[in-house]
Order: C-alpha cells, then sequence, then structure tokens
C-alpha cells in the first residue's frame, strides 16, 4: 500500500496519510510521496482544493523515530532539508486552498504540517502537541514560525518547552485551529468546506496566500503595496469578471479558478 493515498473527485485533491499502524509517522518514502502529491495537485488545472488527513486513529505522529535510530541513521539535517521544509514550502506556495482535516493526534511534525495549512479544522476527538521537548529536540516543520502567530509568544513558548497535549476544543478556544467538529458534524462539514472552496475564485485565494506569507514581515506601507500589486491582479482574472457579473445580475457567480 503506498504511504500517501492521492484521489482527485469533484475538484477536490483528498491527500491521505497512509501509515496507520505507525500513527502515520513519516518516513523518508512518505515525506518524499507527499511532495509528490503537493506537486500534482498543484500542476493539475482540474484540482481546486487540497484536503490532507489522515488514515485510521491518529492524523500524524510526527517523525518516524525508528529511521533515525536504525544501524544506518538518517540525519536531522537530513530530515529537514529533504523532507519537512520541502513539505511547509509546498503547503505555503501552492496557489490553491489547502485544508487540513486533524481526525486524531498530530504530534510534533505533524502537529506543525497541519498548522501551516490555511484552514485548520479537527475531530473532537483530536489532539495536538508539541512533543519535540520529550526527546531533546527543538520545534521544527515551521513549529516556531506558525505557533507564536497563531497563540501568540507565551502559550506557543509553553507548550513547545512544556508538552502539554491540548484537545482539538482548546486549540480552536486558543486560536490555533479554525473549528472543531463532533463526530456527527465531521464528515458533512469537511464536504461543505471543501466543496465550497473548490466552487470560488481559486486564483483569488492563492493571491491571499501570497499576501499572508508576507504579513508579518512587511510594515504597513510594504504591505498595502503588496496588496495594491496582487488586487491588481485579481482584478484581471475572469473570475472577478464573473463575480461582478452575477453581483449586478443578481444570480449565483459561476467561478472557474481562472
Amino acid at each position: 500500500m503506498p504511504s500517501i493515498i492521492l484521489e482527485i473527485k469533484n475538484q477536490i485533491g483528498y491527500i491521505s496519510l497512509n501509515r496507520p499502524e505507525k500513527y502515520n509517522a513519516f518516513n523518508r518514502e512518505m515525506a518524499l510521496e507527499l511532495q509528490a502529491c503537493l506537486d500534482e495537485c498543484a500542476s493539475n488545472e482540474y484540482v481546486r482544493c487540497i484536503l490532507i488527513t489522515g488514515m485510521g486513529k491518529a492524523f500524524c505522529a510526527g517523525q518516524d523515530l525508528g529511521e533515525v535510530t536504525g544501524e544506518q541513521p538518517a540525519t536531522f539535517d537530513k530530515i529537514l532539508v529533504e523532507h519537512y521544509n520541502p513539505i511547509i514550502t509546498r503547503i505555503r506556495n501552492l496557489l490553491k486552498p489547502i485544508v487540513c482535516a486533524v481526525n486524531g493526534v498530530a504530534a510534533g511534525a505533524g502537529a506543525n504540517i497541519a498548522l501551516c495549512c490555511d484552514i485548520v479544522v479537527a475531530h473532537e476527538s483530536a489532539s495536538f502537541i508539541q512533543a519535540f521537548s520529550k526527546i531533546g529536540l527543538i520545534p521544527d516543520s515551521g513549529g516556531t514560525y506558525f505557533l507564536p502567530r497563531l497563540i501568540g509568544f507565551q502559550k506557543a513558548s509553553a507548550l513547545m518547552m512544556l508538552g502539554d497535549k491540548i484537545s482539538a476544543t482548546e486549540a480552536a478556544q486558543m486560536g490555533m485551529i479554525y473549528k472543531v467538529f463532533s463526530e456527527t458534524e465531521y464528515a458533512d462539514a469537511l464536504m461543505k468546506i471543501t466543496t465550497t472552496l473548490a466552487q470560488m475564485p481559486t486564483l483569488a485565494f492563492g493571491l491571499t496566500k501570497k499576501a499572508l506569507n508576507h504579513t508579518f514581515e512587511n510594515n504597513l506601507e510594504q504591505q498595502l503595496q503588496l496588496e495594491d500589486k496582487l488586487q491588481y491582479a485579481a482584478a484581471h482574472t475572469d473570475d472577478y469578471q464573473e463575480g461582478v457579473s452575477a453581483f449586478i445580475e443578481k444570480r449565483n457567480p459561476n467561478f472557474k479558478g481562472k
């Protein structure tokens, strides 16, 4: 069985982490497969939204430690440079909305891959843990970048050092994720969110991601200049013309992502 499953239907790319017997912990094969699936979704014009989730009980337990403790252990600099960092940069630079559906525990790199996505939702039984301190490591996979921006310096620092397990409900309350859904709501909520995104102006979402990627490094003047540049690009899309026409004609727009 492949360690990553990609299914494309209804303009949505469904990416499932598929090592349930290892709680979807990453090894090299899985990391490279995920990169390839993200690339395929990026280049496929039919795909207008991407959903990342996990198979089995867990979302992702982070790094498979068996890969770093064997007879020929992989080094962490190789793992970060070739595995996780390319995943994070692909997710942030992919000009389509990416929803992460956290179905169970998200630990270590698994938690931070989830948190770098555009919209993060979780099953009520899910949890998040910055597990790095448990084995004497620092948070990687963008954790020290995204988590303080999501929940603030103090909370991020405490979670990283203490390694507290945070429930999905707590994560939503502190602004770490978008929403948490109950067992009965979960599947329908994912379908509604992804279907809605796939029918909306995809190019504008890509430009929005570009703006958000720079919001914490730019001063106000620089961000206003970037918004001007990106808005000019958005105003020259077919979707903008369709949106204005639909508004004037009082009908629902038919966006094509062009």
